[in-house]
């Protein structure tokens, strides 16, 4: 669940995903050439990952859309993880990595969230507990951290949602989608040689 304290994290993680993003943009997966497989066998991974994580990122935002600050949201997909958003975010930066057609970039990506978010899952625990006191404890108890548990799934038959906020959530939940069409972007200017290729990375 987030909090206004986080704002940092949206800045720190926007800095460190345009400096990728500016490094592949003088980089050329070593890979591309008519022979290999490797490219488009990378992107249609990247693709699949990217939708799991555009759908994903959407049901969290459906229960927690007008809630996450308010009360504890432990349903749906908030009932087989803690952090599902979190998961989902990470699975796409996957995605989207493997849509370079490299294994380097989602690798900087991966080691990137894994160096910094583990902090920041703590900040938001501690906080939860402040709020939340023993029913976050039997949570935390019950609900795995990161990883799903799907047999621990628990799904309402009715949920009540503010359209506002779930609106401008969907929104967020198609940053992915349009950061692979930049990648796109970025590898059409290269085939027209309108951007110079400093660095082959695989």
């Amino acid at each position: 669940m987030a909090f206004r304290a986080n704002r940092p994290r949206i800045r720190i993680s926007i800095a460190y995903g345009v400096a990728v993003f500016l490094f592949y943009c003088v980089c050329r997966n070593g890979w591309n050439t008519s022979e290999s497989v490797v490219p488009p066998v990378f992107f249609l991974l990247g693709i699949l990952l990217v939708g799991v994580a555009t759908l994903g990122r959407a049901w969290c935002s459906l229960y927690i859309a007008g809630y996450k600050t308010s009360i504890l949201v432990t349903q749906g997909p908030y009932s087989f993880s803690r952090n599902p958003l979190y998961f989902f975010s990470f699975v796409g930066l996957l995605g989207v990595g493997l849509c370079s057609e490299t294994l380097l970039i989602p690798a900087i990506l991966a080691v990137g969230f894994a160096l910094y978010y583990p902090s920041v899952i703590r900040q938001e625990e501690q906080k939860l507990l402040e709020r939340h006191d023993q029913a976050y404890r039997d949570y935390m108890a019950a609900t795995p951290r990161f990883l799903p548990k799907l047999s621990k799934l628990i799904e309402p038959d009715q949920y009540m949602v503010n359209p506002r906020v779930f609106r401008k959530h969907i929104f967020e939940s198609l940053l992915f989608v349009w950061i692979v069409g930049m990648l796109e972007l970025v590898e059409t200017l290269h085939n027209m040689n309108w951007l110079p290729v400093v660095l082959k990375i695989y």
